[in-house]
């Protein structure tokens, strides 16, 4: 069992710079799949970033490519989500996300999908104002 915490979220004006932090229980964390989701009112949880187990390669939505950066650091059981130039859609509540890597590694399409995760935060509030 793993629980995930979030925090860093908070309002922003637009071009600013926001880095939300997801501390995870558990000493199997290593060996986690990470990723972070966001949901904006009246629409679908959709993801963000992800970065597997090892940290040796992260992921991202075509929306936040070149602005946001997903770093791990496994000695402290924490992801980050560093998210620099902010835009007013950018506005979502952003939710931690967990599962365990399978041998042989996820694709992006399997990494980016949140059927694919067993475990969820309970999320932070980022608003970005215009």
């Amino acid at each position: 069992q793993v629980q995930l915490v979030e925090s860093g979220g908070g309002l922003v004006q637009a071009g600013g710079s926001l880095r939300l932090s997801c501390v995870a229980s558990g000493r199997t964390f290593s060996s986690y799949d990470m990723g972070w989701f966001r949901q904006a009112p009246g629409k679908e949880r959709e993801f963000v970033a992800a970065i597997r187990w090892s940290g040796s390669r992260p992921y991202y939505a075509d929306s936040v490519k070149g602005r946001f950066t997903i770093s791990r650091d496994n000695a402290k059981n924490t992801v980050y989500l560093q998210m620099n130039s902010l835009k007013a859609e950018d506005t979502a509540v952003y939710y931690c996300a967990a599962d365990p890597a399978p041998a042989g590694g996820r694709s992006y399409y399997s990494i980016s999908s949140r059927y694919e995760y067993d475990y969820w935060g309970r999320g932070t509030q980022v608003t970005v104002s215009s």
